[in-house]
């Protein structure tokens, strides 16, 4: 594992964990490219285990900086909300489904954890999954397309059916912004309503599985051995690159279809299920 590697991957991480193409599907497919033109076997060590953890972790940067304010914002109103005992308001309802919608996510992922790092090694797998969400991001525009009145606010019922979506992504090559934003526009949501909920509740996700799986599922003794220098600059490329997807995904889903990313899920997910199938 190089620099070019890791520079790569963090690029990739950074691009797919918010656009709705699955960041999994794309870490899986780009590493094993990266082997089959090295020669290298089809497997994972912990290291590589490790950098994808990293790697998520940049990008959980990237989006506590980008909605700094409305976090804050929302543990404001919470705080007030348990003093008052009174969660009437927007933010402090956002921050309760937030919750209900981590605590939905966990049982739902929970189960599927010994599955899923199954498929890591099976990138024909992945590609299939992977097509799976490009189907539900072209049905999701088709059917929100004739919902007239879009709703711009989260109500229980959507917060819960989208933790579901997100439980599901634990399987590599489900996108986890794919299905979570396909199943808001599904509950009658606009498209950026839909994508700011998205990438908020995947912060406590994402954090609890940077802090606690690696001392869940990996040797310390290993760790101490590992290439910090090359896990570092994966986490700053992923967490700018990550940066600058949400700013300017934000810009584009408020104004343009998600059918280009569906389409874009078949014809890769297609085209690397068919690949590794043969490769295989």
């Amino acid at each position: 594992m190089g620099y070019i590697e890791v520079i790569l991957m963090g690029i990739v991480q950074g691009l797919s964990e918010f656009l709705p193409i699955s960041s999994s599907a794309h870490l899986v497919f780009t590493s094993n490219i990266c082997k089959l033109f090295t020669g290298n076997e089809f497997n994972y060590n912990s290291q590589e285990v490790f950098l994808d953890i990293v790697l998520h972790f940049g990008t959980l940067v990237a989006v506590l900086i980008f909605y700094r304010r409305e976090i804050c914002e929302i543990i404001k109103a919470l705080i007030i909300g348990i003093k008052n005992r009174n969660f009437s308001d927007v933010k402090a309802k956002l921050g309760l489904y937030i919750i209900l919608g981590t605590l939905v996510t966990v049982c739902i992922a929970y189960p599927l954890h010994d599955f899923a790092e199954m498929l890591v090694f099976s990138p024909m797998a992945v590609g299939v999954l992977l097509t799976f969400t490009g189907f539900l991001l072209l049905f999701s525009e088709y059917v929100s397309k004739n919902i007239l009145e879009k709703k711009q606010n989260i109500d229980l019922k959507t917060s819960i059916l989208v933790a579901i979506a997100q439980g599901l992504a634990a399987l590599p090559g489900f996108s986890r912004s794919g299905l979570t934003i396909s199943v808001g526009l599904l509950s009658g949501l606009d498209r950026k309503t839909s994508a700011n909920y998205s990438f908020l509740l995947s912060i406590p996700i994402i954090l609890g599985a940077s802090m606690l799986y690696p001392f869940i599922k990996l040797d310390m003794k290993e760790v101490v051995n590992y290439d910090f220098g090359l896990l570092f600059l994966g986490a700053l490329v992923s967490a700018i690159v990550g940066y600058l997807c949400i700013k300017y995904f934000i810009k584009f889903v408020s104004k343009f279809s998600l059918r280009f990313f569906g389409i874009y899920c078949l014809i890769v997910g297609f085209a690397m299920s068919m690949l590794f199938y043969f490769v295989k």
